[in-house]
Order: structure tokens, then C-alpha cells, then sequence
């Protein structure tokens, strides 16, 4: 089975410096959003799953300190951020990490180098975490087990990295898109693929259970969360 494709924004309002980032990024196999300004970037940041975000500083409706900022503090995401930006001073430096990035480059940058921290920011977000639970189901990275209360749960490949997305995501909404991409990069199958997918996740996560935790909404997406929550 194809290994999902790394997914990430690019902040930049630079349209040349974007442009050459993007493509340089794509010809290394990721799958890459664009903004041109904050207010955008920090839309995109909140409905979108991104294996990690290229953030500029001096950018057009917010700079990228606001949009980092709103993104860890408002929105409670906690994918990695790289900081692009000309300033070399320790105080930027400082600030940036203070806003919550996790790394920061200086323009002008090596294309190589760029791929490399994300490579690096990516690797690190994904070996911090390795079990999750939502109620009482659990996947384990790890182990690749499922369990939900003491029955384990036996599912395809497909079906593991699904759930990984939705569970990992929990209980924000993941839109089909969205997930459609972290599955299959930018060469979806045909639209009916994913509905079927999630038909056999839940039979195989809910039904057998009292109570269903993979919900579909429509228009928005899917997400997994206990019923009882608001």
C-alpha cells in the first residue's frame, strides 16, 4: 500500500520564494497548501491536518508571530511550525519561539535545508505521541494494535491509517479532503471509496459496542468522539 504523502502549508507572500518552495517540496513527495496572508494561513491552519506549517513573519492581515501565536493558543493546534523570516537578531529568534515555532530559518535559505528541518520537526511531532485513546478505544503506533475495551480489533491498512487521523485529530472534525489526502496524496480514488472505507471502520469499531463513536457530518466530515460530549 502507498504510504501517505507529508502534508504542508506554505505561508509566504512572496509569490517567487513560494512558488520555488512548493516545488521543491512537491518533487520530494509532499503535498503542499498555500497562503499569501495571515488571516488565511490561520483558516487554513484550523480546518486543515498538516503534517507540519512554513510560516513567514512579515506577512499581509496578521504576521506570522499573531498566526502562530492564535494557532497554539486559540485554536489549540500543535502542528509543527518553522518560522521563515530576514531577521537574525536573538530577540526575533526568541520571540518566534516564544509564540510557539518550533524551529527558525533564516532567508536566504538552502532548499535542502528547509526539507531537512521539516523532516526533522515532522519525525520528532510523530515519536512523541504513539498510543491514543478516545474512550475506550486504543491504537497503538507502535505495536499497530486496536483494541477497543478488551476485544482487539483486526483492520486493513486503509482502515489503521484512518483511524490513526481521525483518533490522532479527536475530536475535531476531519474533513473529507482532508483525509482523502493524508491518504492518497493528490490522486484520490473515485468519491464512493472513502464512504465505503468508513462504512467497514465503523462495523468494525462500533457496531459490535454499546455506543458509536465515529460520526459523520455532514457537509463538514468525520470525527471520532464519544456521543455523550457536546
Amino acid at each position: 500500500m502507498k504510504t501517505p504523502s507529508k502534508t504542508v502549508l506554505v505561508v509566504e507572500d512572496h509569490k517567487e520564494l513560494a512558488e520555488t518552495v512548493g516545488a521543491y517540496l512537491e518533487a520530494s513527495s509532499y503535498i503542499v497548501d498555500y497562503a499569501a496572508d495571515g488571516l488565511t494561513a490561520m483558516h487554513l491552519g484550523v480546518t486543515n491536518t498538516y503534517d507540519a506549517i512554513v510560516l513567514d513573519v512579515m506577512l499581509p492581515g496578521a504576521d506570522g508571530l499573531t498566526v502562530c501565536k492564535r494557532l497554539r493558543e486559540d485554536a489549540n493546534v500543535t502542528t509543527p511550525i518553522i518560522m521563515l523570516t530576514a531577521r537574525d537578531q536573538l530577540n526575533d529568534k526568541l520571540q518566534g519561539f516564544a509564540s510557539g515555532a518550533d524551529d527558525y530559518l533564516i532567508k536566504p535559505f538552502d532548499m535542502a535545508e528547509l526539507k531537512a528541518r521539516l523532516d526533522a520537526v515532522i519525525r520528532r511531532s510523530q515519536h512523541l505521541e504513539k498510543e491514543f485513546i478516545v474512550s475506550d478505544l486504543k491504537l497503538n503506533l507502535d505495536t499497530m494494535d486496536v483494541t477497543r475495551g478488551e476485544t482487539p480489533l483486526m483492520l486493513s491498512r486503509t482502515l489503521f491509517n484512518i483511524l490513526h487521523v481521525l483518533i490522532r485529530e479527536s475530536p475535531k472534525v476531519v474533513t473529507r479532503a482532508a483525509l482523502e489526502r493524508e491518504l492518497w496524496g493528490d490522486e484520490p480514488p473515485d468519491s464512493d471509496t472513502l464512504r465505503s472505507h468508513i462504512y467497514n471502520l465503523r462495523r468494525i469499531i462500533d457496531r459490535p459496542f454499546g455506543s458509536p463513536l465515529l460520526q459523520t457530518r455532514q457537509g463538514q466530515g468525520y470525527c471520532l468522539k464519544e456521543t455523550t460530549e457536546v
